[in-house]
């Protein structure tokens, strides 16, 4: 078996890269696999984006509308905000570095990050000079100590977190988030909330109604999750009227183009791909969740589309990354997760019948 613990500098930095991941392990990169490590739907896309996409070739041709008012204003009906609220952008990574952007303008000199979480909040804010320190979630659930929380909003220019977490899958309570806005109102720290994986939390709890009080809120979404688009690059920035404005200036010229901008407005009405999406997930993730705790792995409990696991054997994670490769299951390491170091996995939730492959191999790994 080989040392999947050596070179952790060269370990993706990101899920779904089977060809980086696959050839640590002696396989063979363009091996057949089962993608757990990225926490897309499993539905797909909806049945009718690939007709959708075809017929709007022809919009190739011409110049992308610069602002994506059609796009805007579909966003706004579905969250209740204005189209002067909201910024599309090419997926939540360009939404992730024009927050940074917007704050390095502004002077931020220091920025906290709630870790363990996505490596591109702390990317985006070195890029743009902005000092980063962390503030872990704490204890077995990973929870975040709200006293904690609300010195970091004193204490910083911007607090940066993701909600429901990844890799966690937990969610911050809404009242926490409120208060700590409210710090930041009158210390001017701005909180950046990244939504990306927000529509599969039931019943909902998106912060949008908070955009109305509070001005140093930025709510970042990408419609990648939801929707297994990765490769359209599909995002959003909301947030105050007028600091949407700067951020706008910050963006650059047609970052989005025209055949992913045309789908926001009929990917946000296909209100039963929704139901759908969350009618599978219901059903699925208890089952999944439950059958990794029969087999002794300590789930955290998500209000996501993925679990995060662990056994409480010491160093016998990167042993099952690797057998489950050799099963044909691309799992989610943690080897670039603060405080997680590779003692972790996490895996999406899937079909019914490849969440069973997944239990499977889990089974045959803890069978001598």
């Amino acid at each position: 078996m080989s040392d999947a613990n050596e070179n952790l500098s060269d370990w993706p930095s990101h899920g779904g890269r089977p060809e980086q991941l696959l050839p640590r392990f002696g396989l063979a990169a363009k091996r057949c696999v089962i993608d757990f490590s990225a926490n897309l739907n499993p539905l797909g896309p909806p049945s009718w984006l690939p007709e959708r996409l075809a017929a709007s070739l022809a919009e190739l041709a011409v110049y992308p509308d610069p602002d994506y008012t059609a796009a805007r204003q579909a966003i706004a009906r579905t969250e209740g905000l204005a189209p002067g609220q909201i910024r599309l952008t090419n997926g939540g990574a360009e939404a992730i570095f024009l927050a940074a952007a917007l704050l390095a303008k502004r002077g931020a000199c220091r920025a906290v990050v709630v870790q363990p979480t996505f490596c591109e909040y702390e990317r985006a804010c070195r890029h743009y000079g902005i000092a980063v320190r962390h503030l872990g979630l704490e204890g077995e659930s990973f929870e975040l100590n709200g006293s904690r929380a609300l010195d970091a909003m004193r204490e910083a220019d911007a607090v940066f977190l993701c909600r429901p977490n990844n890799p966690t899958g937990t969610l911050i309570a809404f009242d926490l988030i409120e208060r700590m806005l409210a710090v930041g109102q009158r210390r001017g720290t701005t909180l950046v909330v990244d939504e990306a994986f927000i529509d599969f939390v039931t019943p909902d709890e998106r912060l949008t109604p908070l955009l109305a009080r509070y001005a140093n809120l930025l709510l970042l979404r990408s419609m990648t999750k939801l929707y297994a688009i990765p490769g359209l690059r599909l995002g959003y920035v909301m947030g105050e009227g007028s600091v949407v404005e700067q951020i706008a200036r910050l963006q650059l010229p047609w970052s989005v183009n025209a055949p992913a901008a045309a789908l926001a407005e009929p990917l946000l009405e296909d209100s039963d791909y929704l139901q759908r999406t969350q009618g599978w997930l219901a059903a699925e993730r208890p089952w999944l969740q439950g059958e990794l705790e029969s087999q002794g792995l300590r789930v955290v409990p998500s209000r996501a589309n993925f679990l995060l696991f662990q056994d409480r054997r010491s160093g016998t994670m990167p042993a099952l990354l690797e057998h489950l490769a050799r099963c044909g299951i691309l799992a989610r390491h943690t080897h670039g997760f603060m405080g997680l170091d590779g003692a972790w996995l996490r895996v999406a939730v899937r079909s019914r019948q490849e969440n069973a492959e997944l239990i499977e191999a889990v089974v045959r790994w803890r069978t001598p």
